[in-house]
């Protein structure tokens, strides 16, 4: 059964992004924003189906974050979770344990930029279990 995704930002929702399903809890899709590798700045849109969320992860050359699209949240590790809506800017520093995605009853798009990426990594960690989704989108 295909995902019918609803248009919320200007931005293209692309394909669905099964490369990296496995580190998602529910449908995300990736649209690449930019292709001139010499400018070095990756930026996609993400588009998260309500209650999708990624896992815990870090980045060794940070991250920043728009909301384009619907609501979600950000947590970083042992902190409270921020919640996002269109015009939300998310500064995340090297190497900083984080998620985002979707809020429980909405859609959500983010254009995900990733810094200094000749040496940056993604570095994927455990599954945000539904207690501490729960908890952090409770606000």
């Amino acid at each position: 059964m295909e995902t019918i995704v609803p248009k919320i930002s200007v931005f293209p929702t692309g394909e669905e992004n099964t490369a990296y399903a496995k580190y998602f809890s529910g449908k995300s899709w990736n649209a690449p924003l930019t292709s001139n590798k010499d400018l070095n700045v990756p930026m996609n849109n993400i588009t998260f189906e309500p209650g999708c969320r990624n896992n815990w992860h870090k980045h060794t050359g940070g991250q920043i974050l728009i909301a384009v699209g619907g609501a979600g949240y950000y947590q970083e590790r042992g902190k409270q979770a921020v919640h996002m809506e269109p015009g939300t800017v998310i500064e995340i520093a090297p190497n900083v344990e984080h998620w985002h995605g979707a809020a429980p009853a909405s859609w959500f798009s983010h254009i995900g930029i990733a810094c200094n990426s000749q040496t940056n990594e993604n570095i994927w960690l455990e599954p945000v279990t539904d207690e501490e989704y729960t908890e952090a989108t409770r606000q």
